[in-house]
């Protein structure tokens, strides 16, 4: 009789304790990179806020010299409305992104009006706005959570853009944004 034939014994096959060094190699990467990006996330939408508060300082710009006789608007919702002649003067998601609306980059923003006098009534104003216009604004933008951003931004009818820890509820709030 002849001796059976041994077939080459090798597998192809991973182990199981190889396949749980690769998993635990890849959980300890994720805990290593996971932060970072939490961190990468809440920068770029503090960074989206402070574009939209320079954007809501040229859209009341805009508006005060277009459309508001020389006074500014007091709410988001009159800087979102057309004017006879043209496009809104700030775009749609962020005239929406009020307290209670949809945030725009985990921010909601809002326009309140300053000490000043109302310089012409709601009714003459090009775009029909709800408002009468003002000769001072002021508008915040705060985050939705401290997943979002870390940052409360405020600025008014000058430009400078302030930051804070807590809500920017005047523009002598928080230190000047660099």
């Amino acid at each position: 009789m002849c001796a059976p034939v041994r077939r080459g014994g090798s597998s192809s096959g991973f182990t199981l304790i190889e396949l749980l060094i690769v998993v635990g190699i890849i959980g300890i990467l994720a805990t290593i990179a996971v932060p970072g990006l939490l961190r990468a996330r809440v920068s770029s939408n503090e960074a989206s806020a402070i574009g939209s508060m320079r954007t809501i300082h040229s859209a009341q710009a805009l508006f005060s010299s277009a459309c508001g006789g020389g006074g500014f608007a007091v709410d988001l919702a009159d800087l979102g409305l057309s004017p006879d002649t043209g496009p809104a003067f700030i775009p749609p998601e962020l005239a929406a992104a009020t307290p209670g609306g949809t945030p725009k980059s985990g921010y909601e923003f809002w326009l309140t009006p300053g000490a000043g006098e109302v310089v012409m009534s709601a009714s003459d104003t090009c775009n029909g706005s709800g408002n009468d216009t003002q000769t001072e604004f002021f508008a915040n933008g705060d985050p939705i959570g401290t997943s979002t951003g870390s940052r409360y931004f405020g600025t008014d009818q000058t430009g400078l853009i302030r930051q804070g820890s807590t809500t920017i509820l005047d523009i002598t709030d928080g230190i000047p944004l660099q």
